[in-house]
């Protein structure tokens, strides 16, 4: 039996995934959880044998969740499970130790299949999104650019976002000058939005 932790935080959606699997005979749910800072005390406790991760989730995002989790308990094959299928979280994901990358409109068999792959020591990537990753290119901000660049995209003005992030006014223009340039954007707001959209904040 494989043994599967699932870290999702819609309920729903959980008990769906958990009940499509536990119907593949060869694979068994043994802890479920619906926030990102559960997911390495909930293996610790399980020592599952894969772990699905969805990106978006409260407490810490499910990448985040990944390399803490790949640390800690480095024979867990990780897969991320996710809506989004951003170029930059998948470069992201398979930093932090994850060995799987799946959208989740895939059907049921294929996840299943993605299991048992990863657990044979297969790599396995959602084609569409890989391709995507490899024309996108790599991140170009650095990690304060992205920092200031997430708290610019809640709207934040300059005076919040250093407030934010306690640096001085001039400094935060300085990185936001920077990242508007490498991104080609006319304004912060373009450039936050074009960072979100490759999964690089």
């Amino acid at each position: 039996m494989i043994r599967v932790l699932l870290a999702e935080d819609q309920a729903m959606v959980r008990g769906a995934l958990a009940a499509l699997l536990t119907l593949e005979g060869d694979i068994e749910i043994v802890a479920q959880v619906g926030r990102g800072d559960e997911v390495v005390q909930a293996a610790q406790a399980a020592q599952p044998d894969v772990a699905l991760l969805d990106i978006e989730m409260p407490g810490t995002d499910g990448i985040v969740a990944a390399a803490a989790l790949h640390k800690q308990l480095p024979t867990c094959k990780i897969i991320i499970l996710t809506t989004f299928g951003r170029p930059g979280y998948l470069r992201r994901a398979l930093e932090s130790g994850a060995v799987g990358y799946l959208l989740k409109d895939a059907p049921a068999t294929q996840l299943a299949s993605a299991i048992r792959k990863c657990m044979a020591g297969e790599r396995v990537i959602d084609p569409a999104l890989a391709v995507s990753a490899l024309s996108s290119g790599e991140n170009p901000l650095t990690e304060r650019e992205r920092e200031v660049l997430a708290v610019a995209l809640k709207g934040a003005s300059i005076a919040e976002i250093a407030d934010t992030l306690a640096l001085s006014e001039g400094t935060v223009r300085n990185y936001l000058s920077v990242a508007i340039q490498k991104l080609n954007a006319q304004n912060r707001v373009e450039a936050a939005r074009i960072a979100e959209q490759n999964g690089w904040l």
